[in-house]
């Protein structure tokens, strides 16, 4: 199997690591706009390097992975379906909800397969989770509890081309809790806070934000998230039943310090970003998009499980400006689904 990867990037290079050493792959063509990048990159794999996209097209792969700028991301996909390849291509398709709805009617044209990286199903932890939510462990949910946290900011120049927080961060805490739990999220409420560094404010953003969803068995879910979590990368959720509760991300890692005489120590080493906590989430994905082109496996996170995830995303955005609840029904691009 010969797979194109356009965007050797921090992530690009992740996935390109796991593919160039993984048993069903026998090579790699590798591209990117920092073309110097790329052939770094592909000497160091003992791969090659590709001037630009239109000659991973023409040289000719079995599938593409996409880990390029967001705005490339829906006219690849696009691209790949109109040549009949599977893409695996990291969130988002697109940054709204028509590039997204277009690309995925493309794939969907063609019956090709596009498998997006929310990593977070791939993880022990949410893998965990869910299971124990199904099997009726916990018995009847009632609350969910979500944090992301970043322990520095993104660049300035980045945040006008990341969709804010909503689309950027935490639309991977959507997409976990709807396949955490199986259900759809029926209306939320959101706010957000812009009264950290002013680069946010610059870029019309916030660095803290929280939502009060509703799920349609009505459940609540409570989802907040910053980029300004000074102790450490924190991810973490917890979910409470009538008759058990249990936590995702609680480890000897955690950067969270408990202020109780016979409280857990704070973590030596806590989590410092995405790339360590779900390293194996990370590889995980790759190999399961490997299975899914040799047709070994369905496809465990397609188009339509992102454009769930980013109509959430859009709806929380809405109800931070407008200072309302807001009902799914109102974005575009239902009608709900359960999650796989």
């Amino acid at each position: 199997m010969r797979i194109g990867v356009i965007g050797t990037g921090r992530i690009g290079t992740v996935h390109a690591n796991t593919l160039s050493r993984h048993r069903d792959v026998g090579s790699l063509i590798l591209t990117d706009a920092d073309a110097a990048r790329a052939q770094e990159l592909a000497h160091r794999l003992g791969e090659t390097a590709a001037p630009g996209v239109d000659e991973i097209f023409r040289w000719g792969v079995d599938a593409m992975v996409v880990t390029t700028a967001t705005s490339a991301h829906a006219e690849l996909i696009g691209r790949a379906a109109r040549s009949g390849l599977p893409v695996f291509c990291e969130k988002p398709i697109a940054l709204d909800l028509a590039g997204t709805l277009s690309a995925i009617a493309e794939v969907e044209a063609a019956g090709t397969v596009l498998q997006m990286g929310f990593q977070r199903r791939f993880d022990a932890g949410y893998t965990g989770a869910r299971e124990a939510v199904r099997s009726g462990r916990l018995g009847r949910l009632h609350t969910v509890r979500a944090v992301t946290g970043d322990q520095a900011p993104p660049p300035a120049e980045w945040l006008a081309l990341s969709g804010g927080l909503y689309r950027d961060a935490l639309v991977h805490d959507f997409d976990a809790l709807r396949w955490v739990t199986g259900r759809e999220v029926v209306d939320v409420y959101a706010a957000g806070s812009d009264a950290g560094p002013a680069m946010f404010r610059a870029a019309g953003d916030v660095d803290t934000g929280a939502a009060l969803l509703t799920l349609d068995d009505g459940t609540l879910a409570t989802v907040t998230a910053t980029r300004l979590n000074g102790a450490g990368y924190d991810v973490r959720m917890e979910l409470a039943g009538e008759r058990d509760q249990i936590v995702v991300g609680l480890d000897d890692r955690t950067p969270i310090a408990s202020t109780e005489p016979t409280g857990p120590p704070a973590a030596d080493k806590p989590w410092t970003g995405f790339l360590e906590r779900f390293g194996p989430a990370y590889e995980a994905e790759l190999n399961a998009f490997v299975e899914v082109v040799r047709g070994e496996r369905p496809n465990p996170c397609d188009g339509r499980e992102a454009l769930q995830a980013l109509r959430i995303a859009e709806a929380c955005e809405l109800s931070r400006r407008e200072r309302r609840p807001v009902r799914l029904m109102e974005i575009a691009g239902g009608a709900e689904r359960s999650a796989m």
